[in-house]
């Protein structure tokens, strides 16, 4: 779309429609068209990045789910499950405006509390970060362009950037206490 922002993510084929003077993106976990906004353009954008790219089955992919956080009702962006149906990877999608702040990491930690899954993502379009927490309770990143997993790999601890790293957010664990993430 001419109107929105390039992404670091690769391009693909969309199908987009007018409605009632709204943009309309076609969503092909949801099977519908969704109003088009900043970061429904992101959320499109990793949905078939980890489909097409990345080979994860489209039934093993949930988008825009609700979920129960403290007994509040929540929206998670992207959710891969594994085969045995359990969470894998928590995707969260900010606009590209978005700055990528300790408080988006809060965020998918907090819902991440809900869905234990193995591997956390945080993505603007532009900026990307994805990781998992290891044995020694540090979350350790790796960039979505060039290390994203592809279903069933596992990478070796070399690829990852520590968190004391610069320029990276510092992930405050001590914020949810008693709930090992991996």
């Amino acid at each position: 779309m001419k109107d929105m922002l390039e992404l670091s993510l690769p391009g693909f084929d969309y199908k987009v429609k007018k409605q009632n003077g709204t943009v309309m993106i076609f969503d092909i976990v949801r099977k519908k068209y969704v109003v088009l906004t900043p970061e429904e353009w992101v959320r499109q954008h990793v949905v078939h990045y980890l489909v097409e790219k990345k080979g994860y089955a489209i039934s093993r992919v949930a988008v825009e789910r609700e979920i129960e956080l403290y007994g509040l009702k929540r929206r998670f962006d992207i959710v891969v499950f594994d085969r045995s149906g359990n969470p894998w990877l928590l995707v969260e999608c900010k606009a590209p405006a978005v700055a990528l702040t300790q408080k988006v990491f809060d965020q998918v930690f907090r819902y991440n509390l809900t869905l234990a899954a193995p591997y956390v993502a945080i993505t603007n379009g532009v900026r990307h970060f994805c990781g998992y927490m290891n044995q020694e309770n540090d979350f350790c990143f790796w960039t979505i362009s060039r290390n994203f997993p592809r279903r069933g790999n596992y990478w070796p601890d070399s690829l990852f950037i520590r968190k004391s790293h610069p320029g990276m957010p510092v992930i405050d664990r001590t914020s949810y206490p008693g709930r090992d993430l991996c």
